[in-house]
């Protein structure tokens, strides 16, 4: 009876095409909504571009934050585990990794979406790449300069949010709004707006794009246009799949990901934070604008938090922190004149 069923399933992969005994599937997550634009615009088309230059070889679908891999904190696990291929994550939660990185994220390192995802990439080869050890990086980036947006009490000026309960996406951040004298609160984006609704928190330091990627444009109603952190990204991608691949779907992914990718962010998040700006813009919300001069008084002011967290990287064995650092900020100007 078992000679029997082998014969047959043999004979039946005997009328399998081809292409479909070679074809691989690939799963793509985020934590993102399916409708932010990340997905909608990076993650679908890069899939389909794959699947393309592949010449079908390859499939991709796509889980976003509403699927059971859609927890923000699990994103790089996932990959590294094997239960996905390929995950765009945010390098700030769970706390403790991609630290070389996350000097990026410190107040007045970035300039904008474009200069900070730039830099950020063309140091990976060198000083960052122990971040990203047991990963085939597709792309590392960052949002333009975020806001302080509040829920009932409006923000005029850096001290105001003393004694608020503030949302914030990484270390660095959670070190600045403390240094000011709020609460900071770690938490995935996608939890913010339960989390302003039950009043757990007072507000959120985000980019525009979040305001309306995650539907808060009606519970945000006060925006400080601080500009003083940003937050950075990671896609990676399962090493061990990657090199199982064909050919042409290795030349697929080496073509469409790395520079290729990331020179796109400065135009893509000028485009989301322009929908989440559009978004609150009818509702009659109070946008506090903010001078150079105001800022470059902050560089001053908060530079014993710069300090301070430069000083924690050190004693957690990040030795060279100071001269990431500095080569940022060098890289980031550089980028920002051309």
């Amino acid at each position: 009876m078992m000679n029997r069923v082998f014969l047959y399933t043999a004979i039946a992969a005997l009328f399998i095409p081809a292409a479909a005994q070679s074809q691989t599937e690939l799963k793509f997550t985020t934590f993102v909504p399916p409708t932010h634009g990340f997905v909608v615009d990076v993650l679908e088309p890069l899939g389909k571009d794959i699947e393309k230059r592949s010449g079908g070889k390859v499939t991709v679908r796509v889980f976003a934050g509403n699927s059971p891999f859609g927890k923000t904190e699990n994103q790089a696990d996932q990959v590294k585990q094997g239960a996905v291929d390929v995950a765009w994550g945010l390098n700030g939660i769970p706390r403790g990794r991609f630290l070389r990185t996350s000097i990026m994220e410190m107040p007045f390192v970035a300039e904008s979406a474009d200069s900070a995802s730039r830099a950020v990439w063309s140091m990976l080869p060198g000083m960052l790449a122990e971040d990203y050890k047991g990963f085939r990086v597709l792309g590392v980036h960052c949002h333009n300069p975020g806001l302080f947006h509040t829920r009932d009490k409006p923000i005029t000026k850096l001290e105001d949010v003393k004694g608020l309960r503030m949302r914030a996406p990484n270390p660095p951040t959670q070190a600045l709004l403390q240094y000011l004298g709020a609460t900071p609160v770690g938490m995935p984006p996608t939890q913010v707006y339960e989390n302003l609704e039950k009043g757990v928190i007072d507000g959120a330091v985000f980019p525009w794009d979040a305001i309306k990627g995650f539907r808060l444009e009606n519970i945000l109603k006060h925006h400080f246009d601080a500009r003083v952190y940003t937050s950075c990204f990671h896609i990676v991608m399962n090493e061990a799949k990657y090199a199982d691949l064909p050919a042409e779907a290795k030349k697929a992914f080496d073509d469409t990901t790395g520079a290729a990718l990331v020179n796109r962010f400065g135009d893509l998040w000028a485009k989301w934070d322009q929908a989440g700006l559009d978004a609150v813009r009818p509702l009659g919300h109070e946008i506090v604008p903010v001078t150079n001069a105001q800022r470059e008084a902050w560089r001053a002011q908060l530079k014993p938090v710069i300090d301070s967290q430069l000083a924690e990287l050190e004693k957690a064995g990040i030795g060279n922190a100071r001269a990431i650092y500095d080569e940022m900020l060098k890289r980031v100007a550089a980028i920002a004149k051309k």
